[in-house]
């Protein structure tokens, strides 16, 4: 499910990953808390892009581990729009509502889009979203150099954004945010197999403490951009 406006130059991104009891998934309860997060965008100021809605797949063992079963992505212009958003009344009372009692778990990060110019999204397009703990030596600094440098050995497979979480206290540790946009499932399956992204793959490792990968789609209803 999905909400768009005019791109915004160098936006906020917010990712929430939650995992809600079983028996809210099996339920209308999952389906009422994302009816109601859709809603947001119409009744609080200052959000510029919201989705939210089941993941697709979960891509690692990390992932496998925190569990997540839905997830909200949304797009500010600048670091105090997500924070009156976060404070808005409507949308404390959709935590309140259908977050807070379904939930198991949810894990936050907040960052600074640096692409050079936003990515667009169009209907059912596949993101792959990862979260990463560096080791001890290499700073979040030089695995973004790394990044930007793999990316781009890796040729125009994917449109990608990149850069470090500012918020950490929701973030169980992650402290890198990657998001590639592919225009399809199918597109982002053909990745697999491509070489050049398993050599750009294999460069990041050592640096990589822990890597939680998972997929969504987003709402074929209203196109995006990311």
């Amino acid at each position: 499910m999905s909400s768009s406006s005019a791109a915004v130059a160098a936006p906020v991104e917010h990712m929430v990953l939650i995992k809600l009891r079983p028996d809210a998934v099996s339920s209308g309860a999952a389906a009422a808390m994302v009816s109601a997060l859709q809603a947001l965008p119409a009744l609080v100021p200052g959000v510029s892009y919201l989705h939210a809605g089941p993941v697709l797949r979960l891509r690692s063992p990390a992932a496998d581990a925190l569990g997540p079963t839905h997830l909200l992505h949304s797009r500010y212009a600048t670091k105090a729009d997500l924070a009156a958003y976060a404070a808005h009344p409507d949308h404390v009372a959709a935590v309140q509502a259908h977050i807070v009692p379904n939930a198991l778990d949810t894990t936050a990060v907040d960052w600074v889009n640096a692409a050079e110019s936003p990515s667009p999204v169009g209907p059912c397009a596949a993101v792959r979203l990862t979260l990463a703990k560096v080791k001890e030596g290499p700073d979040v600094g030089q695995v973004l150099e790394k990044v930007a440098k793999a990316s781009k050995d890796a040729g125009d497979v994917a449109r990608v954004s990149f850069e470090e979480n500012f918020s950490p206290a929701r973030a169980k540790g992650f402290q890198f945010v990657m998001v590639a946009v592919f225009d399809s499932v199918e597109e982002l399956d053909a990745v697999e197999a491509d070489g050049k992204v398993e050599e750009a793959k294999a460069a990041l490792r050592p640096m990589l403490d822990e890597v939680m990968v998972l997929d969504f789609v987003v709402d074929a209803a209203a196109p995006a951009s990311l």
